[in-house]
């Protein structure tokens, strides 16, 4: 069993990464500014920021994999990307990050644009798109001897507005946004949450990202 913890772990993602690891059996830790006054039986639960990265390594060690479900928005806007590459250039060898980032990010053919690009896409959600971006972007510029790590790009209907429920059922897409024969995108947060400890448990894309939905 690994020991994983999950930053911003109270949040819509992570509370449900928390609750789907901690089913399978794995230790885990959950790290938000707040603890949250549910919490999930099993887990243990701290208060750390993203944005003091100094305390928040204390509080990682002993880990395997930490996963970060920090949203670049609200008060977290601008703060996310360079906090990540500092928590990153600094973890001890052998631990492994996950990011959650958004479907912006994914491409809507192989080797075509990208969501965040299309004239379709909100102007309200395209500053946080593109600092997720940002994120994958230093991920891939890390060497080969750096810290291992993946990243997600949920469906397009990813969110606690949509929230659904779990059916241990995803697909997985490459770079591509994974979408149904509609047409549409989504990804519940419990599945979500299946795919990202099924990727913890058995990896299957090291230093690379990949898309999730039905």
């Amino acid at each position: 069993m690994a020991r994983i913890a999950v930053i911003g772990g109270s949040g819509y993602a992570g509370r449900h990464i928390v609750a789907e690891a901690v089913s399978r059996g794995h230790t885990v830790l959950s790290i938000a500014r707040r603890i949250p006054s549910e919490r999930q039986p099993g887990a243990m639960y701290i208060e750390g920021s993203l944005t003091d990265v100094p305390s928040l390594l204390a509080q990682l060690q002993g880990v395997d994999v930490v996963v970060s479900a920090v949203a670049p928005r609200g008060d977290m806007a601008g703060l996310v990307r360079p906090n990540i590459a500092a928590l990153v250039s600094a973890l001890p060898e052998g631990v492994r990050i996950g990011v959650i980032g958004g479907a912006g990010g994914s491409l809507v053919t192989e080797g075509g644009q990208r969501l965040v690009d299309l004239p379709t896409f909100s102007e309200d959600y395209k500053p946080e798109a593109l600092e997720a971006l940002g994120v994958l972007e230093d991920l891939q510029s890390l060497s080969p001897d750096a810290a291992d790590w993946f990243y997600i790009h949920p469906a397009g209907g990813f969110g606690a507005w949509n929230p659904g429920e779990r059916t241990g059922e995803y697909r997985t897409g490459g770079d591509v946004v994974v979408t149904d024969a509609e047409g549409e995108s989504y990804i519940s947060g419990p599945d979500l949450a299946v795919a990202i400890v099924d990727e913890i448990e058995n990896p299957r894309h090291s230093r690379r990202r990949f898309t999730v939905g039905y």
